[in-house]
């Protein structure tokens, strides 16, 4: 299409239009800008000159003297026989209703309007119906909104009627795409077991889900306003009958287990960790059957619990390796920003890119991963002004991984459970950034000292994969897939964080300490920083032997 654009009036506010014209150029149309304070006259001649198929005006001055420019313009319009033209109009929003009034514009953008509204209006789907125009699956959704990234939040509140009221006033407000429901953790664990559950513990954690019609009414919620997707955290066991349960209720946008975890590592479940890592692949496994999209959240989790960043990387590569063999099609990867608590920004772009780097280098034909970013939840301060903060400033880093889901997390977080409007203005917060991170951020590949961690974290990395994989049985086709390999794996050491000390399955003796924003592993005798094979040595004097770590070739395909 060609686009025609201007300021008309005595209006010289051009950025609107401006930026208009530079989504519409970006959706392939042919644009032409006249410029600010057009006369009414001159714009109707160049539309007779360029015969564009839309003319966007702008105007942002008073109401007031809106009124009759827009009746001029309007009388003008239908004198010369443009009135079949697209008009449309960017102004203020105390011009709309008068602008209105008119009837002559199909569309009205305002200070309100966004980005996205833009290119929807663009793409012909403004004024289409709103299940048409929010597409219920998670691939759909991506490529419609694209460039703007997904955003999504969790929420659940101690009661189920709290719980649907803020579905549904979320969901109204349009501020999101995915709308995550967080049971508590007597669902989570002992949903399929009643008589388990801890009744002193009810909604703690999350949403009293008790029975499959709780899950039922939470997204028959939802179907209003903008549609969001609708997706539920797993359960810490029983997981093929809760992935089951997702499909049917909610329409589980993906799947999001661990492989390590909700085990007797963590405590969140009760299971054996090779029981629990042999359940969490069969639940990959489903998914991928059911052709739902997977996300193994693993890797946080080492960094949660203060591993050094090696650990996170490798099992970041580890998890989406795991996903694919199972027959994983479309990867949910997680990146969570600020974890370990002292993280620096750079260290932070640093480590993603090296677990970008890796498991990327697993795409194939069968194989793709998107990107999801998210601040860490403990970086939030009470302070809830100092916490919204801290989550515009994990947004904007996180920005520069060119992410395709934005996970917003709360700032409310480190003060209570969030709300529905805790919730809406937190994906405000987030949207505004977005939106100024998509006219361009920085390279961080660009600076040297992110670039050299990310490298040397992507080295340690594969020692530590090959250290892992030769953990496995020599019968074993492929070890990095047995669940017995990550048993012994932690059983080592090799595997193992500080706060897994008393641990009864895990070494617990990892030392680690925060060096210039990175976390390091440590000798424990001297607290200097070790590279992997010197931390691996310690575990065994005859490391070098019994792990030729330095001549291992793992080969990352």
């Amino acid at each position: 299409m060609r686009i025609l654009g201007a300021a008309i009036g005595s209006c010289v506010h051009v950025a609107g239009v401006l930026r208009f014209l530079n989504l519409a150029e970006e959706e392939g149309h042919e644009t032409i800008f006249l410029g600010t304070a057009v006369s009414i006259e001159e714009l109707i001649a160049k539309v007779k000159e360029h015969n564009p198929d839309i003319i966007g005006v702008s105007y942002r001055l008073t109401a007031t003297s809106a009124v009759k420019l827009l009746e001029d313009l309007k009388n003008a319009v239908i004198e010369s026989g443009l009135e079949r033209k697209r008009w449309v109009l960017g102004c203020t929003a105390p011009i709309k209703p008068f602008a209105e009034k008119t009837n002559l514009f199909e569309e009205i953008f305002t200070g309100f309007s966004t980005d996205e509204d833009s290119i929807s209006f663009l793409r012909g789907r403004t004024h289409i119906p709103p299940e048409e125009k929010n597409p219920q699956d998670l691939l759909t959704r991506m490529v419609l909104k694209s460039p703007i990234p997904l955003i999504r939040h969790h929420f659940g509140l101690p009661s189920i009627k709290e719980t649907i009221n803020g579905v549904k006033k979320i969901a109204e407000a349009g501020v999101l795409d995915i709308l995550s429901i967080g049971p508590d953790q007597n669902a989570q664990e002992s949903f399929f077991r009643p008589s388990e559950m801890n009744v002193s513990l009810e909604g703690d954690g999350g949403v009293p889900i008790r029975e499959s019609k709780d899950l039922q009414r939470i997204f028959e919620a939802s179907r209003r306003g903008n549609y969001p997707l609708m997706r539920c955290y797993s359960g810490t066991r029983d997981l093929i009958s809760w992935a089951q349960l997702l499909k049917d209720t909610l329409n589980n946008a993906w799947g999001a287990t661990p492989l390590l975890w909700y085990s007797e590592l963590d405590g969140r479940s009760k299971r054996p960790l090779e029981e629990a890592i042999t359940e969490n692949q069969e639940n990959h496994r489903w998914h991928a059957k059911h052709n739902i999209p997977v996300e193994l959240n693993e890797s946080h989790h080492w960094s949660l619990r203060s591993a050094h960043d090696t650990i996170a990387v490798a099992m970041a590569y580890l998890s989406a390796y795991n996903a694919k063999k199972v027959g994983v099609r479309h990867y949910i990867a997680q990146y969570m920003l600020n974890t370990p608590l002292g993280t620096s920004p750079k260290m932070d772009l640093a480590k993603m890119l090296a677990k970008i780097e890796l498991i990327e280098s697993l795409h194939g034909p069968n194989f793709d991963s998107f990107r999801q970013i998210r601040p860490g939840l403990f970086s939030y301060p009470p302070d809830l002004d100092l916490a919204k903060g801290q989550l515009a400033s994990s947004i904007y880093t996180a920005m520069m991984l060119k992410p395709h889901i934005v996970h917003v997390v709360g700032f409310c977080e480190a003060d209570h459970a969030a709300t529905a409007d805790d919730i809406i203005e937190s994906c405000k917060i987030s949207r505004r950034v977005m939106h100024d991170c998509l006219l361009g951020t920085l390279n961080p590949l660009d600076d040297k000292e992110v670039l050299n961690r990310k490298n040397e974290l992507v080295r340690e990395a594969k020692v530590l994969i090959a250290a892992i994989r030769l953990l496995g049985d020599e019968s074993s086709k492929d070890s990095l897939l047995d669940p017995i390999t990550y048993v012994r794996a932690v059983k080592k050491g090799v595997l193992d964080a500080p706060h897994l000390r008393n641990n009864p399955i895990a070494k617990g003796l990892l030392g680690t300490k925060m060096i210039d924003g990175a976390c390091l592993a440590i000798d424990p005798s001297s607290s200097t920083p070790i590279d992997e094979i010197t931390r691996l040595r310690q575990l065994d004097p005859e490391i070098d032997s019994e792990y030729p770590l330095k001549r291992h070739q793992t080969t990352f395909s």
